[in-house]
């Protein structure tokens, strides 16, 4: 008899249909499971066959033959195993086939019968059509990540014998209910700008960054505090918006990497890698394609410490994910494309011994070591770099002396305020922040009276910026003006933009 079961899976981090048809016929007792399974779906064959034994139902003999339509997507990881089982109780006619059709059933089965979780359920959800499946089958631990998506009933099991009993009696489980806790904020770390002495500068760069959404780049010599001003940065990051959130909670779910609750992600995320990351590791790929850090930083921040000291092949990886806001991986099978929209957040020494401009300690690097050093980081990745700001370092006294800077929950109020400007100006538009904005939008949104026209064309033939320069300071401007609460650019929202490019003043 030929049974089929519906479900879909997962490729990178989007979702595609996949049809499960299953048949037993006469011949000697086999099991083959046929298009382009990968080896962990290729060893459900024990899997499903321990667990339908250990739910006290007798496994069918007979030639079993198990298709994943269509046949030329390669198919991965073991979420298949709860859908297979069930197409072979099927075909078997050990349970109706009626019923199965209509459920996406989604899990991993133990040999005992137990039904684990598995990642991508909230993908799975998103995209389940309303009128053709009455509920989605899946494990436990699954059940409040699905939930999230407030599509199809979900209906979680932690036993195969579970789910055959529900699927002969449909009407005898209700759908889960999200309780009303199961949208968290991750807490911060003990940690809040009023730590961090004097560094105006730096400080006013970091703010105006979180409220446009922009990249940052931090110079200053060791002990100066760029570390210590990196790490505060979540803490003044405004909340995700309901559609980032289930976009930040998705990659997690695909990655492997959400909670083991499974609730709704709501605070931006912060990625720290180690300078020894390789190109892989943050664009992402590999022989089996898998997100990067510049995916799971998403809607949040990508923070490079050391940053000359990242390969350099990693380092122009980012130019393309920097412009675009997506990672495009080719492979001889498939193309996978990861949403890649994240604020990079950089720190650098002035020069390799970190002492340039230092008013304590003198440089000592040879003649030709500073901009040696200096090119390790290449001038189009500059160029897409919104502020450029350099920290300098205090004396004893000073950090004894002086009193403690202003809290991050007052920043965070001046950034969101202006970010919900943002929301309203972007409104039915794909930009969520002013650093989003294409070229078009820029002309819209950043309008210049004549004089700050005239500041800025002498700033791009001063310092011989480019057009993609000329741009970022306009959003930057945008941005600051935002946080004043002016709807215009005023001339001096534009001179503050433009003294954020200190690198380009440093090369001139």
């Amino acid at each position: 008899m030929l049974a089929k079961v519906f479900g879909y899976g997962l490729n990178g981090l989007d979702t595609f249909p996949v049809t499960i048809e299953v048949d037993v016929g006469r011949g000697l007792p086999s099991m083959a499971i046929v298009g382009l399974p990968d080896n962990a779906i290729k060893e459900s064959r024990e899997r499903v066959r321990s667990a339908i034994r250990n739910a006290g139902l007798d496994f069918p003999l007979g030639r079993i033959t198990v298709n994943l339509a269509p046949a030329d997507i390669r198919k991965e990881g073991p979420s298949f195993d709860l859908a297979i089982a069930l197409g072979i109780l099927a075909a078997g006619e050990l349970i109706p086939a009626g019923p199965i059709r209509r459920y996406l059933p989604i899990g991993e089965l133990s040999l005992g019968g137990e039904i684990r979780p598995v990642p991508g359920c909230l993908s799975i959800a998103l995209v389940a059509d309303k009128d053709e499946f009455d509920g989605i089958l899946l494990p436990h631990g699954n059940a409040a990540e699905a939930a999230l998506a407030e599509s199809l009933p979900i209906f979680p099991f932690r036993h195969l014998r579970e789910v055959i009993a529900f699927l002969q009696s449909p009407d005898g489980k209700s759908p889960f209910k999200t309780p009303p806790s199961s949208k968290i904020l991750i807490p911060h770390p003990s940690v809040d700008f009023s730590d961090v002495k004097a560094q105006a500068h730096a400080k006013r760069g970091l703010e105006i960054a979180a409220a446009g959404g922009h990249n940052i780049l931090l110079i200053g010599p060791p002990g100066s505090g760029k570390t210590m001003l990196a790490r505060r940065f979540p803490t003044i990051l405004p909340p995700l918006l309901r559609e980032e959130a289930l976009d930040v909670t998705r990659i997690a779910s695909a990655a492997g990497f959400l909670p083991p609750a499974g609730r709704l992600i709501e605070e931006r995320p912060f990625r720290s890698p180690h300078h020894t990351a390789s190109h892989i590791a943050l664009v992402g790929g590999g022989t089996d394609p898998r997100p990067g850090e510049v995916t799971l930083a998403h809607h949040g921040v990508l923070f490079l410490d050391e940053f000359p000291e990242f390969s350099r092949q990693a380092l122009e990886g980012l130019r393309q994910p920097l412009e675009d806001g997506f990672v495009t991986v080719a492979r001889a099978l498939r193309t996978l494309k990861f949403p890649a929209q994240f604020s990079l957040l950089a720190a650098m020494n002035p020069c390799p011994c970190g002492h340039r401009g230092d008013r304590q300690k003198p440089c000592r690097c040879p003649s030709g070591a500073v901009g040696k050093y200096l090119a390790r980081v290449s001038g189009p990745l500059l160029d897409r770099i919104d502020l450029h700001i350099e920290a300098t370092s205090l004396r004893t006294q000073e950090l004894r002396d002086l009193p403690a800077g202003e809290p991050s929950s007052v920043i965070r109020e001046r950034v969101t305020t202006a970010r919900k400007k943002q929301a309203l100006r972007f409104r039915g538009t794909f930009c969520h922040a002013n650093a989003q904005m294409p070229s078009s939008m820029v002309r819209l949104h950043c309008a210049l009276d004549n004089t700050s026209e005239h500041l800025l064309r002498e700033a791009i033939e001063t310092l011989g910026l480019s057009a993609r320069a000329h741009d970022k300071i306009l959003k930057v401007a945008r941005t600051i003006s935002d946080l004043a609460g002016n709807e215009r650019i005023r001339p001096e929202h534009l001179a503050e933009a433009i003294s954020y490019r200190c690198l380009d003043k440093m090369n001139t």
